[in-house]
Formats: structure tokens, C-alpha cells, sequence
């Protein structure tokens, strides 16, 4: 799919919304491309807790799905004023004092409930620590995830 395709229904959406619109910026991260949306009402455009930018996200992947011929997928994700990219550099940081929580006093820590997306960077982070192990519990609104230690010295259930 063409970036200009995504470029324009993103313009035709913020431009229904009333909303002001400067310049979507396109980079590449993490093999996903990133329109960018430079805006002075980024407030409205990210919403509380990102619910908006989540939902912009999805109307755009739909509005270009229901546009497309059979096309390839194409992954990418919009950001407002770098929202996004904050947003998971504050949950990998997250996640890494969390998991340090966990092996310092060698039991098992929740976090809050969060959004599929928001556990996947989670795990995703953790991924690669040898003494940590993550897992989704709980359902629907109340999905979380578990930090669990498990290294040495772990006190087993009687």
C-alpha cells in the first residue's frame, strides 16, 4: 500500500474532526512504518491515556482495508507529536524496574490492567531476561500481566 494513501485518509479524518493538522512526518521503526502527526491539538488526537490515538489507529486500518483490492497488509502505526514512542519507552522502563522488583525480592509482580498492544511491548521488553518470566492473566478489561521470577531461591507453593 501506498504512503500517500495512508497520508491521505489520515489528512480526511483529522480534517472531519475539526482538528488542526501541520505536517505527518513518515519514518521507519522496528520494521513498522510511522506516520507522524505534528499537531497543535495533539490533546485531542491522543485522548486520555492514548484511547484516542488507539481508535484514530484502528479507523485508519479500516477506512484503507475497506479501500484495498486484496493488497498486501501493510503494518503501521500513527503517532502524535511522538506520543507513541514516549508512550513505550515509559512501558519497557516500566517493565524493567518492575522485573528488578521481582528478582530483588524474588516473587512474582502485577501490573495494572493495559491494552493488548501495551502488554505486547511489555513482554517484549522482558523477553530476553534469563531470570523472568512474563504472562497475561485475567480477562478483558482486567487483563494483565505477571512479572514471575524464576530464578533460584523461588519459595514453592505447598
Amino acid at each position: 500500500m501506498e504512503k500517500n494513501k495512508v497520508i491521505a485518509v489520515i489528512k480526511e479524518l483529522v480534517a472531519k474532526m475539526g482538528l488542526d493538522l501541520k505536517d505527518v512526518v513518515v519514518s521507519e521503526v522496528a520494521g513498522h512504518t510511522l506516520f507522524t502527526l505534528l499537531s497543535e491539538d495533539s490533546g485531542a488526537l491522543i485522548g486520555t491515556g492514548g484511547e484516542t490515538l488507539h481508535a484514530f489507529n484502528h479507523v485508519v486500518k479500516k477506512t484503507l482495508e475497506a479501500g484495498s483490492k486484496g493488497d498486501e497488509p501493510f503494518r503501521f502505526v500513527v503517532d502524535v507529536n511522538g506520543y507513541h514512542l514516549k508512550h513505550i519507552k515509559m512501558l519497557e522502563a516500566q517493565a524493567l524496574s518492575l522485573a528488578e522488583r521481582a528478582r530483588t525480592f524474588k516473587h512474582d509482580v502485577d501490573m495494572s490492567p493495559m491494552s493488548p498492544y501495551d502488554r505486547l511491548i511489555v513482554h517484549a521488553s522482558l523477553q530476553g531476561s534469563p531470570s523472568i518470566k512474563t504472562e497475561s492473566e485475567g480477562e478483558g478489561k482486567l487483563r494483565h500481566i505477571v512479572i514471575r521470577y524464576k530464578g533460584e531461591g523461588v519459595p514453592t507453593p505447598q
